[in-house]
């Protein structure tokens, strides 16, 4: 006799052949038939979010940046002064007068030449020293390397009081380290500062001291970037130092030389820390640049109209350089 139990067992699921259609998978089933999918937002929500999270941003950049420098494009056309402060409106309107004048004024002649010499000699001196710290660092020091990139770095993150305050102990006539080193052999030293001939060029050597460390740190990075099969390759062919150098590292460095004179020049163009610490931009205005006398005009007689104009002609003049290179750029890297 035999026994069943109250429940059936399911037959199982045909195996699909020719001639029949297989039998629906809950599995493969569309996620959506199943209301297991999230439902997209619609976009004007996800504009609208976006806009939310962006506006702290957008109010800071308006406050602090946007209109400054419309605000500042506006001054230039008038001769707002001191007792525009308290009512702006009041300016008067006087054209390009004030772009005119500049160009006349020889105060602002002489600290465009400045800034010009600061630049000329500046940069060039600062890519090169750069680029070599860079090469060395990357091939030919083993030992403590981290160690001498910490170091050429460490200038860049010092404030400008304290690199002055070691400049002005370096330069010193009297007691400075200069001196000591010319006194032992006999030498009296000059005064660096205080000299027209050698101001300039004691703060261009004090700015490349500063810089030299950010120009390595893309120089390191664009070395490190080149294959080193093609430097394998090169030594296999019998090249020395210098011909691998001049033939395969700086062409294929040449978007990162470029990008580094970029950054370098408008930094240079816009010298205000230097002269403005050391030497206030004597003597006889021979450090004089036009960001510092941008900030003299602009805060010290209050000539806001006229500083607004000089700092807009120092505007297009860096936009005109930086354009010029970067089509450099553009046009060695295709």
């Amino acid at each position: 006799m035999s026994t069943t139990t109250g429940k059936t067992a399911e037959p199982a699921p045909a195996p699909a052949g020719p001639g029949r259609t297989p039998l629906p998978d809950a599995a493969a089933e569309p996620r959506g038939r199943r209301g297991g999918a999230r439902k997209q937002k619609p976009m004007g929500v996800q504009n609208a979010a976006g806009w939310l999270f962006s506006t702290p941003f957008l109010v800071l950049f308006t406050v602090f940046m946007a209109f400054p420098i419309i605000a500042t494009l506006v001054m230039s056309f008038t001769d707002f002064g001191l007792r525009n402060v308290t009512r702006p409106w009041e300016a008067e309107f006087i054209g390009f007068e004030n772009y005119v004048k500049l160009f006349g004024d020889e105060k602002f002649l002489t600290s465009l030449f400045n800034t010009g010499y600061f630049v000329v000699v500046g940069v060039p001196l600062t890519i090169g020293i750069g680029l070599v710290v860079a090469v060395l660092l990357n091939n030919g020091i083993d030992r403590a390397r981290t160690f001498f990139r910490v170091g050429f770095y460490a200038p860049v993150v010092t404030t400008i009081v304290a690199v002055a305050v070691v400049w002005r102990f370096v330069l010193d006539p009297s007691d400075g380290l200069i001196s000591g080193l010319l006194s032992e052999v006999g030498l009296t030293s000059p005064d660096f500062l205080g000299s027209e001939a050698l101001a300039m060029p004691s703060l261009i050597a004090m700015a490349v001291w500063r810089n030299v460390g950010t120009v390595m740190v893309l120089f390191i990075a664009g070395l490190q970037a080149i294959p080193t099969e093609v430097r394998e390759a090169a030594k296999l062919d019998g090249a020395s130092v210098w011909q691998e150098f001049r033939g395969i590292t700086v062409p294929l460095l040449r978007p990162t030389l470029l990008y580094a004179a970029v950054i370098t020049t408008i930094g240079y163009l816009n010298v205000f820390e230097e002269p403005f610490v050391m030497t206030q931009g004597g003597p006889s205005d021979s450090t004089l640049t036009v960001s510092l006398n941008m900030y003299r005009e602009g805060f010290n007689f209050f000539h806001m109209g006229y500083a607004s104009a000089m700092a807009y002609v120092l505007f297009v003049v860096i936009m005109g350089i930086t354009v010029l290179q970067l089509r450099l750029l553009k046009d060695n890297t295709k």
